[in-house]
């Protein structure tokens, strides 16, 4: 298995480097998107909103970050199950959406896109969460703080660790 350290934002030719399997060390912005952050942004883009970020050049984490203990960056950031974002993810990906990280399958439908799109679908592994946050180097909360855990965070990581799934 090759490992490769990328540094955010992922650029087109470093995308067209990757294999499925591909152990990779993410460095840079990830921000944090759930169920309810989803439900916001595709609402934003159906209105012509700006967006709070530039989708391009960004990744979404599908993540909900754990309360802060004391002494620590961030506390637990699990990657939770991408096939709950799989509905809103075509729109994404159409207005410039590239990197998306979660754990689990995609549909047919958005696997099919993530291919026309050119874009990279990276999968986390389950259950090591407190490990995840170990690679994280600043979170803070970026936008929607209101809905807690599914509000967005920005998130500076060094080394994080995931796989290429669907390129």
């Amino acid at each position: 298995m090759r490992v490769i350290k990328i540094n955010l934002p992922l650029q087109p030719q470093q995308k067209k480097e990757l294999k499925v399997r591909d152990k990779i060390m993410l460095s840079g912005e990830l921000y944090t998107a759930r169920d309810q952050a989803h439900i916001r942004l595709t609402q934003m883009i159906k209105e012509g909103k700006p967006l709070p970020f530039d989708l391009l050049n960004s990744a979404l984490f599908y993540c909900g970050p754990a309360p802060i203990p004391p002494g620590k960056v961030c506390g637990a950031i699990g990657p939770t199950t991408s096939a709950r974002m799989d509905k809103y993810t075509p729109l994404l990906l159409e207005n410039g959406l590239r990197v998306m990280i979660g754990k689990g399958e995609r549909s047919k439908d958005v696997t099919e896109e993530i291919s026309k799109y050119d874009a990279v679908y990276f999968i986390c592994v389950g259950g090591i969460s407190a490990l995840l946050a170990q690679s994280v180097v600043s979170c803070e909360t970026f936008c929607w703080k209101e809905l807690d855990a599914e509000a967005i965070y920005r998130l500076v990581v060094k080394d994080f660790p995931c796989y290429v799934a669907i390129i």
